[in-house]
């Protein structure tokens, strides 16, 4: 193909240094989850800072700028497969020996092949529109985003100082997780307020994640102004993905600081059980595995809180994956590269069983939706099974 446009354009000064600080030593390899399932290091972080460097080089030139620069099509197509096939984990970057902080440097050069016309892949191509039409991303009626599985029992008040953003991924595919985590504030005993159904929109990150970026601001401010209207001071969620893009890039696309702090729902809890607002009740004598999600580790750095409160349940035994806190392994559902990679996903997904049914766990805990969903359904025809549990469904069950 012929381009004038350099590749590189989005990036930073620091992304623009830290693809050069790549020195191909693949220590990342040891720790990518698509490498663990496919073992194709044409896919692997340093042959995707490879392929972009090159088309960098093929791009930026004088004769390039004028006459246009031909680039191996092969090699846009490569890179295209590459860069959407990674779940964007980031456990190449926290292991890598120079420091790349490539969970964010990923979705940048995504958004470079979505501004050429070259991304996404597949249905995430659909996302932008079925967000417009109905909030969210899963093109679910918006007016059903709370109805299923809200508890009728649960009070929630037109204004408050807390607010719960259930998230789409939670609302339509997590069901039993957001029913907890609502059930837990019930018991806590603080009025806490939530959007209306059609309000609620999509935070952004599906978008975000996949490089198609021109609807963000415009989400942020819808999101961020409803939210001022209700006075509320703090805004809590449970899916990690929608805390990151809040605490990192709401400020920026809404242009200052947000007018309420950002909090995991693990946060809050821990919290409360510290001061005694609430407390659990009820005796639980089970081996329990906890799993980190990226974007909740490596993300915003949220690991004590969840075992925190874990460890507070009476006659539990709390065990560790090999690979946990900022080094857990990606269970599969990251990046959006399930919606197209499905058979990674799933291979990811019981790697994650296979460990907490090996380690003897009776229950494997998550607190991540994207996690719950595509953890669930990796168990569906698998030899091993465990009961899979999110960690306030697990908690509402015993206050």
């Amino acid at each position: 193909m012929k381009s004038k446009k350099c590749f590189g354009k989005e990036l930073s000064q620091l992304q623009r240094i830290e693809l050069d600080a790549c020195t191909q030593c693949g220590e990342c390899l040891k720790h990518c989850p698509v490498q663990e399932v496919t073992g194709k290091p044409e896919i692997s972080p340093p042959e995707k800072i490879r392929m972009f460097k090159k088309l960098m080089r093929e791009t930026d030139s004088i004769k390039s700028s004028l006459f246009g620069k031909d680039v191996d099509p092969k090699l846009i197509q490569d890179f295209t497969n590459a860069v959407y096939e990674c779940t964007v984990c980031g456990a190449c970057g926290q292991n890598c020996p120079v420091g790349l902080f490539n969970q964010r440097l990923w979705p940048v050069l995504r958004k470079e092949m979505v501004m050429r016309g070259l991304g996404p892949v597949g249905p995430q191509a659909n996302m932008p529109k079925v967000v417009k039409e109905t909030g969210n991303p899963y093109n679910e009626p918006p007016e059903k985003r709370y109805s299923p599985w809200f508890p009728g029992d649960v009070q929630v008040a037109e204004s408050a100082d807390i607010a719960y953003y259930a998230g789409c991924t939670g609302a339509y595919q997590a069901q039993p997780m957001v029913k907890g985590d609502v059930r837990v504030l019930n018991a806590i005993g603080k009025p806490f307020t939530m959007l209306p159904p059609e309000e609620e929109v999509c935070c952004g990150f599906p978008l975000f994640i996949t490089g198609q970026h021109d609807m963000l601001k415009d989400l942020t401010d819808r999101l961020v102004t409803a939210y001022k209207a209700k006075g509320v001071k703090t805004l809590l969620c449970s899916c990690p993905c929608c805390v990151n893009i809040m605490a990192r890039d709401w400020p920026i696309y809404y242009g200052k600081k947000l007018p309420f702090k950002i909090r995991h729902i693990t946060q809050y809890v821990d919290d409360e059980l510290k001061k005694g607002r609430i407390k659990i009740k009820k005796k639980l004598t089970e081996r329990i595995i906890y799993h980190d999600p990226c974007y909740l580790s490596r993300g915003v750095g949220i690991i004590a809180e969840p075992r925190s409160i874990l460890g507070s349940i009476p006659g539990i035994e709390l065990l560790e994956f090999d690979r946990h806190g900022v080094n857990s392994r990606c269970c599969g559902a990251g990046g959006a590269a399930r919606k197209v990679h499905h058979e990674n996903a799933i291979a990811m997904g019981r790697l994650t069983i296979n460990e907490a049914v090996e380690k003897r766990a009776d229950k494997l805990v998550l607190s991540c939706p994207a996690c719950y969903e595509k953890v669930n359904e990796a168990m569906k025809g698998h030899d091993r099974k465990i009961k899979i549990v999110d960690i306030m469904e697990l908690i509402a069950e015993l206050v």
